[in-house]
């Protein structure tokens, strides 16, 4: 690793939180352990991990030759990412506030899943989200991937599998019990709020 600790553990917050707020892949998760039991739901996980991996190597391979080719490109995407931080904020604090104003309704589970068809189905759900693109464009002008090695480059996509796995673990054992939902009604709300009001710090901060 030749580069610091610190843009590390920026993008890895940036992704944690990203990660762990209500999307297409944590709905995938949720509804694949409530229907199809905790073997479906870790085989979920073990889909998204895989797939932020894959979405990690490749964006940051991608953005680091752009820079090299075109240095002003920074510049130009940390103006989109400003954008799309304000944007998802945005998205995340109307949610909060639709759900304390009319709950967040009920979540329909996937029954009859194996573990390699949760896999594949998580998988899939990865890779057709547009939230993955566009967080790692957010989350690239965070980090130095003009300066970045190989070892700081497979640190950081080793890491973003990580913590995708250990989100999603914690999702797909939590909702393999029945009570789950019905906290998850309660605390839904709060979450895309608190996650909002993040993304709208790194935007100002951007």
């Amino acid at each position: 690793m030749t580069l610091p600790l610190q843009p590390f553990l920026t993008v890895w917050a940036v992704l944690a939180m990203n990660i762990v707020s209500p999307g297409p892949n944590v709905l995938n998760t949720m509804t694949s352990a409530m229907g199809s039991g905790r073997t479906a739901g870790l085989a979920s996980a073990a889909g998204v991990a895989f797939g932020v991996g894959l979405w990690s190597l490749g964006m940051t391979l991608g953005m680091a030759a752009l820079f090299q080719a075109v240095p002003i490109a920074r510049s130009a995407l940390t103006l989109v990412a400003i954008g799309l931080l304000v944007w998802f904020a945005t998205r995340y604090l109307r949610a909060a506030r639709e759900g304390f104003r009319h709950g967040s309704g009920r979540i329909a589970a996937q029954e009859g899943l194996s573990p390699r068809a949760s896999f594949l189905r998580s998988l899939s759900v990865n890779a057709m989200n547009p939230k993955a693109l566009t967080t790692w464009v957010v989350i690239l002008s965070l980090f130095p991937v003009a300066r970045a090695h190989a070892g700081d480059i497979a640190l950081l996509c080793a890491g973003a599998a990580l913590l995708a796995f250990t989100i999603h673990t914690g999702y797909a054992v939590a909702f393999s019990t029945a009570a789950a939902t019905r906290i998850w009604a309660r605390l839904a709300p709060a979450i895309s709020g608190a996650v909002g009001l993040f993304f709208l710090g790194f935007a100002l901060k951007l």
